[in-house]
């Protein structure tokens, strides 16, 4: 479902898919970051509250926290993202 593997936003929501996060409304998620100026606040944005829009991340049996931590230091997002992220996950 990944339109543009260029776009450093769609490379990050594959990343989240590989580490064992299933995001519902996946394409909607995309298109946003996408049209994002700052895609890292967008997604922030998104995960705190996305789900009025049926946008929600769950946490997959096996999911790698490590991987997580990993990702959101590559993606450089600010220090509180990732906690707020994991806070967010549906399990």
């Amino acid at each position: 479902m990944i339109r543009n593997p260029n776009i450093e936003s769609t490379q990050f929501i594959h990343s989240l898919k590989t580490a064992g996060v299933a995001i519902s409304n996946e394409h909607e998620v995309i298109e946003r970051l996408e049209e994002a100026r700052v895609w890292q606040y967008a997604f922030t944005t998104l995960v705190k509250q996305g789900q009025r829009i049926g946008i929600s991340f769950l946490a997959k049996p096996g999911m790698q926290l490590a991987e997580l931590k990993r990702l959101f230091s590559r993606f450089r997002f600010a220090d509180h993202a990732e906690a707020a992220f994991e806070a967010s996950l549906h399990h």
